[in-house]
């Protein structure tokens, strides 16, 4: 019998290219059809169809969703964020992928979830997003939004790159590193992380700024309230510089860019498990009190 569902149209995003789709997606269209739910999806949900099936662009598929199932790994999550988090749709994810933090919800959990979901019975929380603006020659240029974290870094050559931090207007200090990350509590548990950066609830209102490599080492990662405005400017003698957006986007600084970043007016909806906890991801998944 059909479920009375919540949601009149699903849109799903894939991880390109993995085996396991074909296997996935027709019973996956079928079981959403028997509930009368339409469904929209992306190219590479459409390449474990038939081959005459070019699916739409993401664009489109979020233009029409009222909720998104994210088949993947947190890297689709990070791209399917940017485009359902400014138009306040709820975010299925189920993990494809390898680590997996924010896709939460196994591959066996993937009907009941969506049970659950469709129901209106979904545990949904709210993650903070960063808004990224680059100035170059005192223009503002198009802004992004992360999910994860905007990163500083040099580029191939190894070689430190002279970085100023600037919060609310005052300067805070001058770092000598490979880069500098800067990230929400989302992103506590990415590349931040591995930079020796604090793990933070995301809960937290809190933005983190984590040197990468630093030359000295009394430069130690800070913690900030997310009203913060930060700041970041290289030396005009610094080369070869770049701003790299949740690892996905990558953009060559010039010399007397500045780059701001902000808390995102907009959230990401992210739906998780009722019955596992934060701590109990973070646990299973960085293997706290293994042998």
């Amino acid at each position: 019998m059909p479920l009375a569902s919540k949601y009149q149209t699903v849109g799903i995003f894939s991880r390109p290219r993995p085996s396991t789709l074909v296997e996935i997606v027709p019973e996956l269209l079928a079981w959403l059809k028997q509930q009368g739910v339409e469904v929209i999806y992306d190219a590479e949900t459409a390449s474990a169809l038939h081959p005459g099936d070019l699916g739409k662009t993401r664009q489109e598929v979020v233009q029409h969703a009222e909720l998104l199932l994210v088949l993947g790994g947190d890297g689709t999550i990070l791209a399917a964020s940017r485009e359902a988090a400014p138009r306040g749709i709820p975010v299925l994810p189920i993990n494809l992928g390898g680590l997996g933090f924010l896709t939460s919800f196994t591959l066996e959990e993937l009907y009941p979830a969506l049970e659950e979901v469709l129901g209106g019975k979904a545990a949904v929380n709210e993650r903070v997003l960063l808004h990224v603006q680059r100035s170059h020659n005192g223009e503002n240029l198009a802004p992004q939004r992360v999910l994860n974290e905007a990163v500083m870094h040099k580029g191939t050559l190894a070689r430190m790159i002279d970085l100023e931090l600037h919060i609310d207007g005052s300067f805070v200090c001058r770092y000598r590193s490979d880069g500098l990350i800067v990230a929400t509590p989302t992103g506590s548990t990415a590349y931040s992380l591995s930079a020796g950066g604090p793990i933070v609830h995301p809960a937290v209102e809190s933005i983190l700024i984590t040197p990468i490599c630093p030359h000295t080492l009394s430069d130690r990662p800070v913690v900030v309230p997310d009203i913060s405005c930060i700041e970041l400017r290289f030396s005009d003698q610094s080369d070869s510089v770049f701003l790299t957006l949740d690892g996905q986007i990558g953009v060559p600084l010039q010399s007397g860019d500045r780059v701001r970043i902000t808390r995102a007016k907009e959230r990401l909806k992210l739906i998780h498990p009722p019955n596992k906890t934060y701590f109990e991801i973070l646990r299973n998944k960085l293997k706290w009190g293994e042998a």
